[in-house]
């Protein structure tokens, strides 16, 4: 059964497709909700070049360990406008200090009106995190674990789509073909599996292996004002290295659906999201790769924040809650037996002050757990700082 409302979803959001052009998700006006690519696509300040940028500094305290100082993330953006109608659009990361990755780089060429073309390396639109990652866009100062453990955030992968609006009917709509997740390494090692899911399989376009297409789409609907309403979908298969994509289990197949809502009202905000995957061929690949891959895996949460603060101030101060449950074990295939370790939730709470636009400081206190009877799981305590510019 849940296959067959799988497919008829997919189909839907196939038939659908769609993107914004839009401010930041704290926005009162759900048509001026933007994340990083999009304010660089909608400059409109007379010079080609755009330049900005987003970065986190945190501080994460378990219970019982030593606390660590992190400079999470300092991302530098980068457009150029070649013409009215073409763009391009980067991102460039500088993770802990020492890593650093292009976590987007496409031109987006706009054909007709509502009709853009893109290519290059982009965000698969999965869920919100993945689109909107902005340390002022969310409160917590980590990003919740289900868009880490699940999606898994930040997805991206090379590919070409289209994206538009459709707004008589107050829709926009993406629709790509990427690069899938790599499974499998040319020694028969596995990428994917266990408590992380599909997290290890992200390719980030660093010399990526094809041999399937997969295909990606998402639809929102923002009529009500307020309110915008994501649905996603993913379906396709996994790559393997060219010595090892013959053998049986060294791909799997991967349908996801995704449904995400988020609503501004005065001074209250709220959240939420929930996203299942299907996994085929996972008992062949267990037995090849060695690996604890789960054949479904899947969650959700839901978030509420109040603005303590009087509406008419230039400073924001949230307090927000979140609960969120999500599993890399929700099902198995074969002898592989389900690990209730996998299945967590997390119930998180705390401040998020934004003492400017586009500067935040942030704190909260997360209790985690798992389905492990007597489970010893850490909870935490965190403080960060946020910009975005």
């Amino acid at each position: 059964m849940k296959k067959v409302i799988l497919s008829l979803i997919l189909g839907a959001t196939s038939a659908l497709t769609f993107s914004q052009t839009s401010q930041d998700t704290t926005s009162a006006n759900s048509q001026q909700q933007q994340n990083a690519a999009q304010k660089i696509l909608s400059a409109n300040n007379g010079n080609a070049v755009t330049i900005g940028g987003y970065g986190e500094v945190v501080y994460n305290q378990p219970e019982g360990d030593n606390g660590t100082l992190d400079v999470h993330r300092l991302v530098v953006l980068l457009g150029y406008r070649f013409s009215d109608k073409v763009q391009f659009v980067s991102e460039i990361e500088f993770e802990h200090v020492d890593e650093v990755f292009v976590e987007q780089a496409f031109v987006n060429y706009n054909v007709a009106n509502n009709l853009n073309l893109r290519a290059g390396l982009m965000l698969v639109p999965m869920g919100i995190i993945n689109e909107y990652h902005e340390p002022t866009t969310f409160n917590g100062v980590e990003r919740p674990s289900m868009d880490h453990e699940i999606i898994p955030t930040t997805w991206r992968e090379i590919g070409v789509g289209v994206t538009g609006r459709i707004n008589s009917a107050s829709l926009s709509y993406q629709a790509y073909i990427f690069n899938g997740f790599k499974s499998t390494n040319a020694d028969g090692s596995g990428n994917i599996g266990g408590k992380s899911g599909l997290r290890g399989g992200r390719q980030k376009g660093i010399k990526s292996t094809i041999n399937k297409p997969n295909f990606a789409s998402k639809v929102e609907y923002y009529g009500v004002p307020g309110l915008r309403l994501g649905l996603s979908g993913y379906v396709g298969r996994t790559q393997a290295d060219d010595e090892v994509d013959h053998i049986p289990g060294a791909d799997v197949g991967l349908s996801m659906i995704g449904f995400d809502a988020r609503y501004v009202k005065n001074k209250f905000t709220a959240r939420g999201q929930i996203v299942y995957a299907s996994l085929t061929d996972t008992e062949d690949y267990n037995e090849l790769t060695g690996s604890e891959l789960g054949s479904e895996l899947g969650g959700w949460y839901a978030e509420a924040a109040y603005n303590i603060l009087p509406i008419e101030n230039e400073q924001r101060l949230f307090a927000f809650a979140r609960y969120e449950q999500y599993d890399t074990h929700a099902d198995t295939e074969g002898s592989l037996v389900r690990n209730d370790a996998y299945n967590r939730d997390d119930l998180t709470m705390g401040l998020s002050y934004h003492i400017a636009n586009g500067v935040v400081f942030k704190g909260d206190y997360q209790i985690k757990n798992n389905a492990v009877s007597g489970s010893n799981a850490q909870n935490q305590f965190n403080l960060g700082v946020g910009v975005w510019f």
